[in-house]
């Protein structure tokens, strides 16, 4: 038989977290074929492409569930500055980006996030998301992207804020433009930016298309305590219980943060299936601990996400550092417990969580024959991992971004030997460069 790709002698991932030596993977037609050993698979299939993963480590990419790829040139800008960042300094921020901004901004995030491990993320949207999507087309990453949406709310400029009606019909029209695009690596997810810029009638409309077109939503919900507060004053609910209230909590909603959350909320989330995606490094710093574990217990989908790189950077590998740290200290140290977020839970967020929430849980988030191959390749043979007793935990403790030095996403090579085949590095720097110090400029900040 053919395949496409045959990634030769490696050591595999499997889908419970062990790890099996002496593998090879066939991908054929986008898909993983099979899953054998080396020598099995050598005898089995005749490849058009080899990959040599002798010393390699075989993964699912990585998923950032949440992230804002029109930010990348506010990186640094917004870390040891006190509140309000929102009105500070995101508002005049991206209310100042051009269409080819965003453009060059989002081909400097996929280039970074194709370093670092990740193949698909979910955009929470900003403005000119057409030209966002353009360039992850070229990139070749996945990615659910939205339209960030805000009909009401004081200290927006209008240029952020439309009527209740022009946010749908201009999501609707990017969903028409892009949905399925590049042999289905973009989907178009609607957005609603958060509960406190966003009317009800909006939050009806968004649930009934989004269902309509069987896509997601993408929303930051209970991020902060003013949000609760909020919702508590003029809807006497809390913030997921109001999502809920206007029935939009389901399998199909991304929500991102979740950190100001009840006992009540938990449960309202675990039984409708909601996806959740914490993003620990922005979490920590500006709203507080999640209930991770708490979450978890109760069988709720929760993946990790980096919230773009303003304020550090977008590698999924340090986010999954900083909650083992983090809530290992918060939750597990007051009751002496360092297991309270194993491992494998950590991995199973970065991985499954992402994927569903992407809505591709099917797809993407472990290795199996008729999966989508969307795969990474570690250098494991490195002082920082090799030799290990457990290279599971190792991988979630100790791997990081410049490990990666193979990706491949939905069948295609996209970076090889640490070299990104679909982007031109240098043009995206010099470009980027230039644009931030105009974008400062415009945004007076």
């Amino acid at each position: 038989m053919t395949c496409d790709i045959l990634i030769s002698n490696c050591s595999v991932l499997t889908p419970d977290y062990n790890i099996a030596e002496n593998m090879s993977i066939a991908i054929r037609d986008s898909r993983i074929a099979a899953i054998d050993k080396a020598e099995l698979l050598s005898e089995t299939y005749t490849a058009k492409e080899t990959i040599d993963g002798r010393g390699k480590l075989a993964m699912p990419g990585l998923v950032d569930g949440h992230t804002h790829v029109c930010q990348h040139l506010l990186r640094g800008r917004i870390s040891d500055e006190f509140p309000m960042i929102w009105t500070r300094f995101l508002v005049p921020f991206e209310s100042s980006l051009e269409p080819d901004d965003v453009y060059w901004s989002t081909q400097l995030a996929c280039l970074q996030m194709i370093r670092s491990g990740t193949t698909a993320f979910a955009d929470a949207g900003g403005t000119h998301m057409n030209r966002a999507a353009d360039a992850v087309l070229e990139s070749g990453l996945r990615a659910a992207i939205a339209r960030s949406v805000m009909d009401q709310g004081r200290n927006i400029p209008d240029s952020m804020k439309d009527h209740t009606r022009d946010c749908i019909e201009k999501t609707a029209d990017l969903y028409q433009g892009y949905h399925g695009k590049g042999d289905g690596r973009i989907q178009i997810y609607f957005g609603l930016r958060q509960l406190m810029s966003c009317s009800e009638e909006l939050i009806r409309l968004t649930g009934d298309y989004a269902r309509q077109l069987k896509t997601g939503v993408h929303i930051h919900l209970a991020e902060h305590k003013d949000e609760v507060v909020f919702c508590l004053e003029n809807f006497h609910l809390r913030p997921v219980e109001y999502l809920h209230h206007l029935g939009l909590v389901g399998e199909n909603l991304l929500a991102a943060h979740c950190v100001a959350i009840s006992e009540a909320e938990i449960d309202l989330i675990s039984r409708q299936q909601m996806n959740v995606v914490h993003c620990p490094r922005a979490n920590f710093c500006c709203q507080g601990f999640p209930k991770t574990p708490r979450l978890l217990e109760t069988g709720a989908v929760v993946g990790l996400g980096s919230d773009g790189a303003a304020r550090d950077d977008i590698s999924i590998f340090e986010e999954m550092k900083t909650i083992r740290v983090g809530l290992t200290a918060a939750w597990g140290l007051p009751i002496f417990d360092s297991t309270v977020l194993p491992n494998r839970a950590i991995l199973r967020m970065a991985l499954q969580g992402g994927a569903s929430a992407l809505g591709l849980k099917q797809d993407l988030g472990a290795l199996e024959p008729q999966r989508k191959a969307d795969i990474i390749l570690l250098d494991i043979r490195q002082p920082h991992l090799y030799p290990s007793h457990n290279l599971t935990n190792t991988l979630a403790e100790a791997a990081n971004a410049q490990d990666v030095t193979d990706s491949i996403v939905n069948g295609t090579i996209v970076m090889r030997n640490r070299e990104v085949l679909t982007l031109d590095e240098e043009r995206i720097l010099a470009e980027c460069a230039g644009r931030a110090r105009k974008i400062f400029e415009r945004a007076g900040i």
